[in-house]
């Protein structure tokens, strides 16, 4: 299979990534007021770059987190944009 992502790119990427997972993180510790949605927002978008870097620089069980991350992230953004729905009724 021919990857469409060069190494250097791949890792462009993945710096990008987690870049997004550090700020977010960085984020938590300083916000007095923390808006969820932006949070699990750049989380999620940093584990997927995290993970097309990695189908470029295989790590299985590094790819395997980022999924994991991406799934709690989903869920995070899911119950937050639930919970805005129900106050909003």
């Amino acid at each position: 299979m021919t990857n469409f992502i060069t190494p250097f790119a791949a890792d462009l990427i993945g710096f990008a990534g987690s870049f997004c997972i550090v700020a977010a993180y960085a984020y938590s510790n300083i916000s007095k007021a923390m808006n969820m949605v932006v949070f699990n927002l750049v989380n999620l978008i940093g584990a997927a770059l995290l993970a097309i870097s990695l189908t470029v620089n295989y790590n299985l069980p590094t790819l395997v987190l980022e999924f994991v991350w991406m799934g709690i992230a989903l869920l995070g953004l899911g119950r937050t944009l639930l919970s805005r729905r129900k106050v909003a009724q």
